[in-house]
């Protein structure tokens, strides 16, 4: 399980968020083996007076990956390189956040997610 929170200006980013999705998407079943149907993304994007990072430029944008614990570190990497490659601006623009927690943490579906049998990976 992973879910995407994107983070950036509504002015530059509202009419790319089918292009950002897709992009992300790509990377994730690249580096981790998720499945096309597992997308879970959420555009927060906001006014530019509310998104405050002055040693950046307009198009800056904020990934965070919110997902199970149990991905390696080298497929963590491989997350981080792959969105890098993908990423069609300057890299100074982007920002990459894994943030993990265990799947007892998580309810799905009325359950715990450490209950779930899920058909894809997380240990990789």
């Amino acid at each position: 399980m992973a879910q995407v929170k994107v983070y950036g200006r509504r002015d530059v980013w509202a009419g790319s968020r089918r292009e950002l999705s897709d992009l992300i998407h790509a990377s994730l079943m690249s580096a981790w083996g998720l499945p096309e149907n597992k997308r879970f993304h959420r555009f927060l994007l906001l006014e530019a007076d509310d998104f405050v990072c002055p040693q950046r430029g307009d198009r800056y944008l904020i990934i965070e990956v919110v997902c199970f614990t149990g991905r390696s570190d080298d497929a963590k990497r491989a997350l981080i390189r792959e969105l890098y490659d993908r990423w069609p601006h300057d890299p100074e623009d982007l920002e990459l956040t894994i943030v993990e927690t265990p799947r007892v943490n998580w309810g799905i579906r009325g359950v715990p997610a450490e209950e779930l049998a899920l058909s894809y990976q997380v240990e990789v």
